[in-house]
């Protein structure tokens, strides 16, 4: 099942098929990066160039992080599974509990430092009822810290001081727990965002399914199990 939140409260509730009809959420056109200057470029170290780590007593190369991970990867497979797993089908089986959450009347400019601290690209907005009304995006904001271009300090500041309230994508499409993963990344897909809350029908925020917690999903071991067996009913 999947919803469309605002701040008036929710605005659509059915089928993932029907979302992108909703004419604010059709296709979400990502502003671009709130930043009166671009950044500049920065130098690349060719591959070739890089000198690999060495331990500090014999002067071997130090196995790389993922050497290290192929060793003990090969070893539990020696020790077996501690228990059955089994297929990744639905929302809740790959999706981030207790996500954090942003306050729709926090600055910009702070909203992003904390994001960067927390390094986190993406924040649900809740309102003091607890519900879901926005959703902010690091990419789509700019700190005070960021140089602005000649002439545009007064714009740079007047940007980064704005509330969140402003900026947030709203509104925004939820999905429930219950929803079959290949339904969500289909939504995905249609709106160009890079996850989506998870809600009840209420809006109240139950976590967080993302691009990356997809890509995880079919990675793992088992695998997410998207076109096994018949076609998940609609949810």
């Amino acid at each position: 099942m999947f919803f469309v939140f605002g701040p008036m409260g929710q605005m659509y509730r059915g089928g993932g098929d029907r979302l992108t009809q909703v004419a604010a959420v059709r296709r979400v056109q990502r502003p671009q990066a709130l930043r009166t200057r671009a950044p500049a470029p920065q130098a690349e170290t060719p591959a070739h160039t890089q000198i690999p780590a060495r331990d500090a007593r014999s002067g071997v190369p130090a196995p790389s992080m993922q050497a290290l991970q192929a060793v003990s990867a090969y070893a539990q497979t020696e020790l077996g599974p501690a228990e059955p797993r089994q297929p990744l089908t639905r929302v809740s089986d790959v999706m981030t509990h207790m996500p954090l959450t942003m306050a729709p009347d926090i600055l910009v400019n702070d909203a992003w430092q904390r994001m960067a601290d927390l390094d986190v690209a993406q924040m649900p907005v809740v309102s003091d009822a607890g519900r879901v009304i926005g959703l902010l995006l690091r990419a789509d904001m700019a700190p005070l810290d960021l140089l602005p271009a000649p002439g545009a300090i007064r714009e740079a500041i007047a940007l980064a001081r704005r509330p969140v309230s402003q900026v947030m994508i709203s509104p925004v499409p939820t999905v429930s727990a219950d929803t079959a993963l290949r339904r969500v990344a289909r939504v995905l897909l249609d709106t160009d965002l890079p996850g989506l809350p998870v809600t009840d029908a209420d809006g109240r925020l139950q976590g967080f399914v993302s691009r990356n917690d997809i890509l995880h999903a079919v990675a793992a071991e088992p695998p997410l199990d998207l076109w096994s067996g018949p076609a998940p009913a609609q949810a």
